[in-house]
């Protein structure tokens, strides 16, 4: 009697008062948002298009109507200029937000408000910037080819190859904001989500001492607050006494759930590889992968011609769009010649520890 009655309620809403002529205006439009929605999801696999129904409340059937909620929502800030609000765009801020309409818009509004508050930072946004492109070829950030058991990409940062001589931290910044944008393109990731892993061997007091609370700042706000990304863990490994003061000055301008994917591991490999496993990790890390090629990730965006001696031909990359221009750059300079092809870390750096062996190498923090 149940789903008699909802075919009867159906039929009764196709054909209305109007009539057929209604109802076939009604269908047509069904079917139309039906083909919206399923180019939406095209690519994505069966498993993950049921994850995003389970974790992120993601439903087919009224797609177009979250997306165009969080569209309409435009006209209350008449202070920021959205830059592109079409369906696929906004969908990812639906997904970071697990399809909260509100919280969904005030993550689009603060994107394009980082923006407009930090014009110098989004000039010339792409690749073959000198300043993007100088972190990318030293591998800022590292991006490994294949993702984790969970789906997850697992992107890596080398601190001890900041040459602070050689690049800014802001451009450090660019280029990871610039590669989060070009990996977020991929519907997959946008559910799935991504894992950083911050290796901070060699990394000096000097390094540290320049990382000031507004360049801090800057960097938390613009991945934390301002980018549509599921980050299901940070991971510090190696990391000195005074990274770990440095994270207690920075805690409190985290977010809670933020605080409860940071993990601060040590030298202790055993912690790390319960949470990811050593088949997805370099061997940097106790992982059964060759050691990280730090040029991977400068090659795909910069194009097959890149070489490590920084004098190549490359196909720009745009944020948003791939453009296959080839263009000849000018040599740049480094102020000692490095080559930049490997991690610093030697493989077996880190080490497994027996459980209670070191306290203070077990994760401070947990996931939910």
């Amino acid at each position: 009697m149940r789903s008699g009655n909802k075919r009867l309620s159906v039929a009764a809403w196709l054909v209305g008062e109007s009539g057929e002529t209604d109802r076939d205006q009604k269908l047509s439009n069904w079917k139309g948002d039906l083909a919206k929605m399923t180019h939406l999801q095209a690519g994505l696999s069966p498993e993950t298009i049921e994850k995003a129904r389970l974790e992120l409340n993601e439903n087919p059937d009224v797609l177009h109507q979250d997306i165009q909620q969080v569209r309409d929502m435009i006209i209350t800030r008449p202070d920021i200029g959205f830059l592109r609000t079409d369906d696929a765009f906004i969908l990812r801020f639906l997904r970071a937000r697990k399809f909260h309409q509100a919280d969904a818009f005030r993550l689009l509004a603060q994107y394009f408000q980082y923006r407009q508050l930090n014009l110098d930072m989004f000039k010339n946004f792409k690749a073959d910037d000198p300043g993007i492109k100088r972190a990318l070829i030293d591998g800022f950030p590292g991006v490994l080819e294949n993702r984790d058991h969970y789906g997850r990409k697992i992107l890596l940062l080398f601190a001890a190859n900041w040459d602070q001589s050689r690049n800014s931290f802001t451009d450090i910044l660019r280029a990871i904001l610039l590669s989060l944008e070009v990996l977020i393109e991929d519907p997959e990731l946008q559910i799935n989500g991504f894992i950083l892993i911050i290796d901070w061997s060699n990394f000096s007091f000097k390094q540290a001492s320049k990382l000031t609370p507004s360049i801090l700042k800057l960097a938390i706000e613009g991945l934390q607050d301002s980018f549509p990304a599921r980050f299901g863990g940070v991971h510090f490994v190696n990391q000195p006494w005074y990274i770990h003061a440095l994270y207690t000055l920075i805690k409190p301008f985290l977010k809670d759930k933020t605080r409860k994917r940071i993990f601060l591991h040590g030298n202790n490999l055993n912690s790390l590889h319960q949470l990811i496993h050593p088949e997805f990790l370099p061997s940097e890390f106790g992982g059964t992968l060759p050691p990280y090629d730090m040029g991977t990730w400068a090659r795909t965006l910069l194009g097959p011609d890149y070489s490590d001696e920084n004098d190549y031909t490359h196909t720009s990359y745009n944020a948003m769009h791939v453009k296959h221009t080839s263009s000849n750059l000018e040599r740049e300079c480094s102020p000692k010649p490095m080559k930049r092809s490997q991690s610093v870390v030697e493989a077996g750096t880190l080490k497994h520890e027996e459980k209670g062996e070191n306290e203070n190498t077990q994760p401070l923090l947990a996931l939910d």
